[in-house]
Order: structure tokens, then C-alpha cells, then sequence
């Protein structure tokens, strides 16, 4: 498998599993379908509900630990009358407790909202405890990724953000490379918006290549050095998409792809006030 190596020397598989909306009851058994395909990147969040299903399926697959990438992440934390940080540290231990795992390969802030500040502060302590490999962020826009960065000690590892085909994020991506942090996508396939599984540019790439747009699309991430982590539930699909390194998309198909971006999100902006209220009042950990 294919690595980024993070500002910190970890070593990050550039192509990971991803279970975000995958019911609980069927997340430990698409996990466990995931690892015995060939997986060793999982990427969950406590507020996926999911964790503890996961956690099962690493436990079952016998697997070594360190040969596992397990990244997690951390909702909105809501102290008003204690500690954000001491709240951080609890939630984390949840996190951890309900995955059955000893530590984290990567922790991350979900939403660039709240305190994270002190969730950050507190994130900075795990890590150098060792608690957790590498920390990061998902969502942040360049500003705020930017201002966090300035005025805290560590930088993080790592940016999840919607990246696909029709929101290519290429300026996002060129600050994050100028200040050493790895951008990772969420939402490849735009969950099939925009009709991209059909889209006439995209398809026109798979036939030539005779591979699935979803093959391409994942080996256009690649190729742009973006850490990319695909869900499906069915095996022949989770092999499909581990099936992406035998292949290179030419200079010009690169190109002939970067006229799909539309420069918008598919699904909200963290900047609309209407979404960051209906955000910061969701309660989990």
C-alpha cells in the first residue's frame, strides 16, 4: 500500500476504508469484509455511532495493531461550567475504550466549531503522551486551519475535507502542502451528486483505462497526493477500489478532470450560520 508520511514522520496509507453512514449493526461486518479484502486504514468518528462495531471488527480480524491505521475523531465538546479540555480527554478515552484500542493512530477535531482551542490544547497533551500517533482537523477552511496553526505548538497532520471531482479544493490543497499538513478527502464520489458515476468526462477515462469511474476518480486522488477513504458495504466493491494502483491517469486526463470543478460544496458550508447552529447544538461522547 501506498503512504503519505505526515509532518510528524507517521507513516499514512493513502487509501483507507471509511464507515461514515454505515448503520451499526452492519459496520462490524463490513469492517471485517474491508480488512479481509486487504484494508489496514479504518477511519470512524463517535459520532458515526459506529466505534464500538468497529473496534469488534479489529479484534476479530486478528490483525497486529501495528500494522492497523485507525483514525477517529472528536465531536463538538460543550463545558460551560467545566473544562473543554478535561471534556477532550474524556471523550478521547471513550473513543479509545469503545474501539478496544490502546492508542490512536490519528485523532482529529470534526467540525471547526466550539472551543477547539482547548480541544486542541488537550489534543497536543495525548499526543505527547502517545496517546494518539498524530492529531488534525476536519472541515477547516484555509483561515481558520491558518489561525490555528499560528498560535499552538503543534501543526496538525492532517485536513479531512470534502474533496471530489466537483469540488477539486486545489488552492486549499497548495496552502496545506506551503504549511505541512496532509489533506485527506471525505466524499470521493460526492455520493454519486451530479451524476458522476455517469458523467460523460469521467467515463470516457474509466472505458479507456478499463477500469470503473470509481477507479478513477479514487487514482485521480492518488495521483494528487490525496489521502482518500472510500465506503461501501458490498466486497466486490471494497476490492474494486483497493484495485487503483496498477494504472495512471495521463497528464491530460488530470486536466480534462480538473474542468469538473465547480469550486462549491456539494453538501453544506461550515461558514452558513444556519449550519453551524444546527452543528454546535448536536450532542454525542
Amino acid at each position: 500500500m501506498q503512504t503519505v508520511t505526515l509532518n510528524n514522520g507517521v507513516q499514512m496509507p493513502i487509501l483507507g476504508f471509511g464507515v461514515f453512514q454505515i448503520p451499526d449493526d452492519e459496520t462490524q461486518a463490513a469492517v471485517e469484509a474491508a480488512l479481509a479484502a486487504g484494508y489496514r486504514h479504518l477511519d470512524t468518528a463517535a459520532s458515526y455511532g459506529n466505534e464500538a462495531a468497529v473496534g469488534a471488527a479489529i479484534k476479530a480480524s486478528g490483525i497486529a495493531r501495528e500494522d492497523l491505521f485507525i483514525t477517529t475523531k472528536l465531536w463538538i465538546q460543550h463545558a460551560p461550567t467545566g473544562s473543554v479540555q478535561d471534556d477532550t480527554r474524556r471523550a478521547f478515552e471513550n473513543s479509545l475504550s469503545r474501539l478496544g484500542l490502546d492508542y490512536l493512530d490519528l485523532y482529529l477535531i470534526h467540525q471547526p466549531l466550539g472551543d477547539y482551542y482547548s480541544e486542541w490544547r488537550a489534543m497536543q497533551d495525548l499526543h505527547k503522551e502517545g496517546l494518539a500517533r498524530a492529531i488534525g482537523v476536519s472541515n477547516f477552511h484555509p483561515d481558520r486551519l491558518v489561525d490555528l496553526i499560528d498560535h499552538n505548538e503543534i501543526v496538525p497532520a492532517v485536513n479531512q475535507i470534502e474533496t471530489h471531482p466537483f469540488h477539486q479544493r486545489a488552492a486549499d490543497q497548495a496552502l496545506m502542502r506551503e504549511r505541512g499538513v496532509q489533506i485527506e478527502s471525505w466524499g470521493p464520489f460526492a455520493e454519486g451528486k451530479n451524476n458522476l458515476f455517469t458523467d460523460p468526462v469521467l467515463s470516457a477515462i474509466a472505458e479507456a483505462h478499463g477500469k470503473s469511474v470509481a477507479q478513477v476518480v479514487l487514482r485521480w486522488l492518488i495521483q494528487r497526493e490525496v489521502v482518500v477513504i472510500p465506503k461501501s458495504v458490498r466486497p466486490d466493491r471494497m476490492a474494486e477500489n483497493l484495485d487503483v494502483f496498477g494504472f495512471e491517469l495521463t497528464e491530460e486526463q488530470m486536466s480534462q478532470i480538473a474542468t469538473l470543478d465547480t469550486g462549491a460544496s456539494l453538501f453544506f458550508d461550515h461558514r452558513d450560520p444556519a449550519m453551524v447552529s444546527w452543528l454546535g447544538g448536536r450532542r454525542y461522547n
